[in-house]
């Protein structure tokens, strides 16, 4: 282990104690090899000369004479893979477009393709490109592979040759063919005769792996009309409904009538800041097979981009090393080559107890990585596989697998034993300090002024598995601290992680993990790189992020802890327009992005000009739009040459510590070029963008991370060493190393709110950049989440003041960044995350106008006329169809939604209304409040945290709620029976605005009373003391009662 502080100029070592099998034949080769229709799956028949029926004459896609047919008589009349219009064969009708020269003998017909077989997906490639075409700039490939000329149609060739001369026909015959070679359509073989065949294996998978890596599935119109309808209809409706509200006051409840219409108008804003950003949900579907086929090639070099994995952590007591161990393994079991896996653990506490877990992890990874591998377990967890309660055995062939899953569930018991026993030592500390194995003091002894730590596990250099191959590397980082500096949490810690890692392994990639959150689908970096390494978005990809999914939660979900709602509607939503907000955990970072670099910009193609028009016409109309691109171009570019406006500036991309210039569009790309996102650069000196005083203002004094910078594919400069590099990312994790530079102001995890996830994603997309969401079939990621009341207040609590906190800060959305590259729909959302804990306010206001009505006799609304009542039946419908259609479209259940709308109460009225009043305090006074929990002993049964009590200041408003709101339908009842049947009509709009509140508190209720239905007696007292106080009051101060002016007059008693 290496330790050491750049500032003292100190660094100290310690020291601690078959070929791969040939591609399978896939079952849509061995089909076509049999001429099968791609469309119908029928044999295709053959023609009256006895050849095999070919519907395009382009690319010789498969297609049968009747599907031939009924394409070009109700179709689209074009060949589904290459999209060219059918040409009319011999003895088929025609049709409206036909030519009149289209028959049998067109020139087209001339040189029959041989049939290489296309892809049997027809549908759109991503929603934005065509599948069969990439398009890049306006130009495109042909994704079909053929071969060369047919040999059986000798005939025709001899017929040709006898009208045309030796010397024409060869020529014609030369440049079909160059025109053919440019479509993609032909290949170079031999010389070029034909004789020289390409095996038909090779040629499929060679088209295979040219298919789209993914692709964007917007849902059918039959869902997603009437939802966007009936939005547009409720919007509507909202319009009619706040006219009546206003302008209908209620004369005898004047201020209940106010608070009431705005808090009304509130919410309505609210639900549009929440609803207008689903306006166009979409789902993404990944193709891992085309991955392999593309980048990992048998015989070749494999090509996948490498990961660099980010776990974190702070305190090992509170998060389980156990937890902890068993998200590193599921990382270093992953199904990725293990050369181009790094895993790096942030330890922010400093604790030996972290670094002897991973010390037994490393060891214990050696039998667990593979048995995974072998056996193709999931998830890789061992924890979460041992524990599950599903069949082991299905799918399972190896007659091994039970004896080994035995041998390795006792290793594991074992491995669990020797992690308890370092928690229970770590639970007293002693006197003289942690001592480590060789009887050095621990440097993390004071974890407020401690050196920078790292150790580097396993690897290339480190010990292999039990097989004797290679595992991923693993490297233990501690940042330094000391007294005196701003250590910005778990965002100063992942800053730090950028650069150790950018030291030493320099990834293009980065996966962002919390401590409790573990691989469950081994495949999930695979998934990421269908995005991040496409040709055509890969490069302007901010992040790929993968829904939240949770362990251990009980079936009803009671506080919705899932936030289904949340990943499952809003998220969709987003990535129809720029993409996911980033929500701190099992996110794939493009490094790149974080360093604060601009997205490349593809050069627009020119639009098309004549010379009609006189070229005064021309100087008046469009000569001042192209001065202005010109100014403005030029500003971006001295702007760039500043270093003002990051490393890229228009028409330039920062590529391989090179910068390039896009070329002008030509109207062919060659393959190679497209996979390796080099669309035709010209190479240009970095230096010329951004001189070394600039570069060290923005990322720091260490020349080796400089250089990693400039290397957008990855990768380690050439000429260092093991030692160099240790030393270095000592230099770049020492606390003063950010100072005077623009980490955490525009570079990294921005700093300034304790949701620094939000901030950071904000920040990237306000440059141009878009973001993915990718939702696996199986889930990528799983964590826990807390299923007790008050840890998830708490929870709750920390996300609402970090909104807060970014709305007074200036990054705020309602005025950052505007004339930037945020779409505006995506603004909307992120106003939405900010806003959301003011809506507390209005909602605490809005729940307590119940029991003032019923204790009172007054009301908010008016006595409604048939009219009137129409447009509150009609919200109330539009309301729920929303709901319905929602629901409809993105396959939530009704029970999750209803959770989400109570927890929305319930969170309102409490931990977002504490954290609007602490980040004021925090904000505007300084004053930082903190909420304790104490916790009492939990239940051992399953769940049994769900039932257990902690009390917090968090409970208080929630229960007063419920006791006003109780009290006041007691007292409604009571009124109405004591006035007779007449005022029982009036009562039910009361019973029912009262009753709405406490439905949506019953959760809190429920927490409240355990498993025991016992309330703790301070929570009861506190509750009941202000709503007696709020009760006295309001009889005290009765506002409705018509106040007398002037002197009292009393009768005298005296007749006059």
């Amino acid at each position: 282990m290496a330790a050491g502080s750049h500032s003292r100029s100190e660094l100290h070592v310690f020291h601690t104690g078959d070929d791969r099998a040939p591609t399978e034949t896939s079952r849509e080769f061995v089909m076509s090899l049999k001429k099968i229709c791609k469309i119908c799956r029928d044999e295709i028949e053959l023609k009256e000369n006895g050849e095999v029926f070919v519907a395009c004459g382009e690319c010789g896609f498969p297609v049968c004479r009747p599907c031939y047919e009924y394409e070009r008589s109700e179709g689209n009349q074009s060949c589904p893979q290459c999209h060219t219009r059918y040409k009319r064969h011999k003895g088929c009708p025609r049709v409206a477009g036909d030519d009149e020269d289209d028959f049998h003998d067109d020139f087209e017909q001339e040189f029959q393709i041989k049939n290489h077989h296309g892809s049997p997906d027809h549908h759109a490639e991503n929603g934005e490109y065509n599948q069969q075409h990439l398009n890049t700039n306006g130009a495109a490939y042909n994704q079909s592979v053929a071969g060369s000329v047919v040999g059986g149609g000798k005939d025709l060739e001899d017929d040709q040759k006898e009208s045309y001369g030796d010397a024409e026909w060869k020529e014609r015959v030369e440049k079909w063919k160059n025109r053919q070679e440019k479509r993609g359509l032909v290949s170079k073989f031999g010389d070029g005769s034909g004789n020289d065949q390409p095996d038909d294996d090779d040629d499929y998978l060679l088209a295979e792996a040219r298919q789209p890596l993914w692709r964007k599935i917007p849902l059918p119109s039959s869902l997603i009309s009437p939802y966007r309808i009936v939005i547009i209809l409720r919007l509507v409706i909202l319009g009619f409904f706040f006219h009546f509200r206003i302008l209908t006051p209620a004369y005898d409840a004047y201020p209940l009538w106010i608070i009431s219409v705005i808090c009304e108008i509130w919410f309505a804003l609210s639900w549009i800041l929440d609803q207008f950003p689903k306006w166009s949900p979409i789902n993404r579907e990944t193709y891992l097979d085309r991955l392999t086929l593309r980048f990992e090639r048998e015989g070749e070099p494999n090509r996948l981009a490498p990961v660099d994995v980010f776990v974190s952590t702070v305190d090992p007591l509170k998060e389980p090393p156990i937890i902890t161990a068993n998200t590193v393994l599921s990382i270093l079991a992953v199904d990725y080559p293990v050369e181009k896996v790094s895993c790096y653990v942030s330890d922010d506490g400093a604790s030996m107890l972290l670094f002897d877990t991973l010390a037994e992890t490393a060891e214990f990874a050696r039998r667990w990585v593979p048995f995974c591998k072998k056996y193709s377990v999931e998830p890789r967890a061992p924890d979460f596989y041992f524990n599950e309660k599903i069949d082991y055995l299905k799918d399972k062939v190896q007659p091994t697998f039970v004896k080994d899953r035995r041998a390795m569930k006792r290793e594991y018991e074992e491995f669990k034993v020797r992690i308890n026993a370092l928690v229970a030592k770590a639970q007293k500390k002693p006197e003289e300090g942690w001592v480590m194995q060789d009887g050095t003091p621990w440097p993390g002894n004071n974890t407020r002024d401690h050196p920078g730590m790292i150790q580097v596990y396993l690897g290339s250099e480190g010990a292999l598995d039990i097989e004797g191959k290679e595992l991923p590397r693993l490297v233990y980082v501690s940042r330094e601290k000391r007294p005196g500096y701003q250590h910005h949490k778990k965002a100063g810690a992942m800053n730090a992680l950028v650069r150790v890692s950018a030291v030493l392994t320099n990834a293009p990639f980065m996966l962002n993990l919390d401590c409790d959150h573990y691989l469950n689908n081994s495949k999930a970096v695979r998934e990421a790189m269908c995005f991040l390494m496409d040709p055509q978005i890969g490069k302007k990809l901010c992040y790929v992020q993968f829904p939240q999914r949770f362990d251990g939660i009980d079936r009803h979900d009671r506080y919705a802890n899932r936030n289904v709602v949340f990943f499952d509607i809003n998220m969709k939503g987003l990535d129809g327009i720029q993409g996911p907000v980033y929500v701190g955990t099992g996110t794939v970072f493009n490094r790149q992005a974080l360093y604060g670099y601009d997205p490349p910009v593809s050069e627009k193609r020119p639009k098309m000009t004549c010379d009609c028009w006189p070229s005064w016409c021309c100087c008046c109309c469009g000569g001042s739009r192209k001065s202005k691109s010109k100014s403005k171009s030029k500003k971006k570019s001295i702007k760039a040459l500043l270093g003002l406006g990051g490393l890229y500036c228009k028409k330039k991309k920062t590529m391989n510590g090179k910068n390039y210039t896009r070329k002008p569009s030509g109207p062919v790309f060659d393959l190679e070029e497209i996979e390796e996102g080099l669309e035709g650069y010209d190479e240009l000196e970095k230096s010329s963008l951004m001189s070394q005083k600039n570069f060290e203002k923005r990322f720091g004094q260490s020349p080796v991370f400089i250089a990693s910078t400039l290397k957008e594919d990855g990768g380690l400069p050439e000429g260092t060493n093991p030692t160099t590099l240790i030393k270095e990312a000592i230099h770049v994790i020492s606390c003063g190393y950010e100072e005077k530079t623009e980490w955490g102001k525009e570079i990294g995890w921005i700093y300034g709110s304790v949701t620094e996830d939000i901030l950071t994603g904000f920040k990237m997309h306000c440059r141009g950049w878009r973001s993915v969401y990718c939702c696996p079939k199986r889930a990528a990621f799983k964590g826990s989440a807390p299923i007790n009341l008050s840890d998830r207040l708490h929870q709750v609590l920390r996300w609402a003041l970090g909104s807060v906190e970014i709305f007074m800060s200036r990054h705020c959305p309602l005025w950052y960044a505007w004339g930037g590259k945020l779409k505006w729909l995506e603004r909307l959302a992120y106003i939405n995350t900010i806003v959301y804990p003011f809506t507390s306010i209005a909602l605490l206001a809005y729940c307590t106008l119940p029991a003032v009505c019923l204790l009172t006799g007054k009301f908010i609304v008016p006595t409604l006329n048939n009219f009137a009542s129409i447009w509150f039946m009609a919200l109330f419908l539009s309301i729920i169809v929303t709901s319905v259609l929602e629901l409809r479209w993105s396959g939530v259940s009704i029970e999750a939604w209803w959770r989400n709308e109570q927890f929305w109460v319930i969170g309102g009225v409490s931990a977002h209304l504490f954290a609007v009043f602490q980040g004021l305090l925090k904000v505007l006074a300084g004053v930082d409040t903190n909420f304790t929990v104490t916790s009492k002993a939990a239940d051992d049964a399953e769940f049994g945290e769900l039932y257990l009590f902690k009390w917090t200041t968090l409970l208080i408003p929630p229960t007063t709620l419920i006791i006003l709101n109780m009290v006041g339908v007691v007292a409604g009842v009571s009124d109405a029976i004591n006035n007779g049947y007449g005022s029982w009509g009036p009562l039910f709009g009361k019973l029912f605005f009262a009753f709405w509140v406490i439905v949506h508190l019953y959760p809190f209720l429920k927490g409240l009373m355990g498993r025991q239905n016992r309330t703790p007696t301070i929570v009861v007292l506190w509750s009941i003391l202000l709503a007696s106080i709020f009760s006295l009051v309001w009889v005290r101060i009765d506002p409705f009662l018509p106040k007398q002016k002037g002197p009292i007059l009393k009768q005298c008693g005296v007749e006059c």
